[in-house]
């Protein structure tokens, strides 16, 4: 595996206010101000998990509108990510972020104040939408603010907000919901964000750097009907699978998929015409020829959907099969999410003789972590303390193959490409997050929905199938990193 150059930086910025973004203050205060946006961003994926039930019941919602509350958000999010990076290219980062954190944080108000499921689906869609606009901004302003070692940190920083965000999503929303804060019930999930999100609108036009629109930028148009094909193809995958199921795997799901390879095809053959006639196709094809850009999108999606689908089973295994709390449940994934933001900060400090080896490595020790997970929990029991040392094993192994992938990634490209390679990098973490849900998911809940035939599943035999599964993956992650080390 070899060592990337960063990107050279791009022009000085000038700055939004008297902190200068190019001292190490003016950039730490820039970092932590999208990083808090990218953080409750990602909390929202996963805080709604826990307040399913609450929302069920005060909503009288049904079981395919609660999982378009559950799903909304990721769906918009999924498909608008790349416009949302265009956008910011097209009309200034930090004009497109602010705009995206007002849209968000207005959204969540709106979310929490729902009084049917209809509005709240309706909510949940506008409020992906905001992330989908301010997200990409976070890699964007990363990109063109650091150089160097200094970059080199700030992308440790994201890859451990993107780490603990998805369990911190789960511990919060126990947190919320268990309290029941004024007889709110689950509503206080969405408001938590709003006085957050406005310390973040004024904090954010304070300390980022004002916009310089180059001449690159105001020639790049924001394709359209690429936008539109992308929109259908990821739609049409992503609707089915959240749905899928829950309605049994119908004829129109299948149906879905086959429309959805067929549209991606035709995105694909016209984003080439466009860019042979010169012009600005969705996604630069300099981003795709970049040196292993396509492995780095093969081990991102892989390792957002083991971690996403090994959240979702075990939160489903330990609240139904052994009988936690919302609250107790989310704790039981902390030593995973702390030890993955840890790893995330430091690998790069890592003896030079491991840096080689840090991605099939790590993918290998999440397959372990995996499988002696579900081990540990057959026959139901609650696994003691070794769970935890196997949650802790794979935090390690998640995050090797996450950071290291990102940032090497990303080091390759160039300011001139920065906006494109978020806006593509960020889609694969949201559309892996998506798969890993819905397909390790439903192999958990096909075995538990089998309960009542002969030699049924329990609720542990269905979570071991899953582990499993998950081992599998991670394995061919493993596989993708021995075959870039030998280059």
């Amino acid at each position: 595996m070899t060592t990337s150059t960063p990107a050279p930086a791009a022009p000085a910025p000038t700055p939004a206010s008297s902190k200068d973004p190019g001292t190490d203050n003016g950039r730490g205060r820039l970092l932590a101000a999208v990083l808090t946006a990218q953080f409750m961003a990602l909390l929202d994926v996963f805080i709604v998990n826990v307040a399913a039930p609450s929302v069920r019941d005060d909503l009288h919602a049904s079981g395919a509108g609660l999982q378009l509350v559950i799903a909304g958000y990721t769906i918009t999010y999924a498909v608008l990510l790349i416009t949302g990076a265009r956008l910011g290219e097209r009309l200034g980062h930090r004009r497109v972020y602010l705009a995206g954190l007002a849209v968000f944080t207005a959204a969540s108000l709106a979310c929490g104040l729902s009084q049917s499921t209809g509005q709240l689906i309706a909510f949940r869609l506008v409020q992906g939408a905001g992330s989908a606009v301010m997200i990409p901004q976070v890699l964007s302003l990363i990109q063109r603010n650091f150089t160097g070692e200094a970059r080199m940190k700030a992308l440790g920083a994201y890859s451990a907000v993107l780490a603990t965000g998805a369990a911190a999503g789960q511990v919060v929303g126990g947190v919320l919901v268990s309290a029941d804060l004024f007889g709110t019930g689950w509503r206080p999930v969405f408001l938590v964000n709003v006085p957050v999100g406005a310390v973040l609108i004024v904090l954010a036009a304070r300390v980022l750097p004002r916009d310089e629109r180059g001449t690159q930028a105001r020639a790049r148009g924001l394709d359209v009907p690429g936008l539109v094909l992308l929109g259908a193809a990821v739609s049409a995958l992503t609707v089915p699978l959240v749905l899928g199921e829950q309605e049994g795997w119908p004829l129109w799901t299948w149906i879905s998929f086959g429309a959805a390879a067929v549209v991606f095809g035709v995105f694909c053959g016209y984003e080439g015409r466009l860019a042979r006639r010169g012009g600005a196709p969705l996604i630069s094809p300099r981003v795709l020829r970049v040196p292993g850009m396509g492995l780095a999108v093969f081990r991102l999606g892989t390792v957002m959907a083991v971690n996403a689908g090994f959240l979702f089973v075990l939160s489903l295994h330990v609240q139904g099969g052994l009988g936690y709390s919302a609250l107790r449940a989310g704790l039981t994934f902390a030593p995973m999410a702390m030890v993955f933001g840890v790893v995330g900060l430091t690998w790069r400090a890592w003896p030079a003789a491991l840096q080689r080896a840090l991605i099939p490595g790590g993918f290998t020790l999440a397959a372990v972590s995996a499988l002696a997970v579900g081990l540990l929990l057959r026959d139901g029991d609650d696994g003691g303390l070794l769970l935890y040392a196997a949650f802790a094993v794979g935090g390690v192994g998640l995050a090797l193959g996450f950071s290291p992938t990102l940032t090497r990634a990303l080091a390759t490209v160039g300011q001139e490409d920065a906006a494109d390679a978020s806006g593509l990098l960020a889609t694969v973490t949201q559309l892996g997050q998506l798969t890993g849900v819905a397909a390790f998911g439903a192999i958990y809940l096909g075995g538990v929905e089998s309960q009542a035939a002969p030699g049924a599943y329990t609720s542990a035999d269905a979570l071991l199938v899953c582990c499993y599964a998950l081992a599998a993956a991670a394995a061919l992650g493993a596989v993708s990193g021995l075959v870039r080390m030998r280059r």
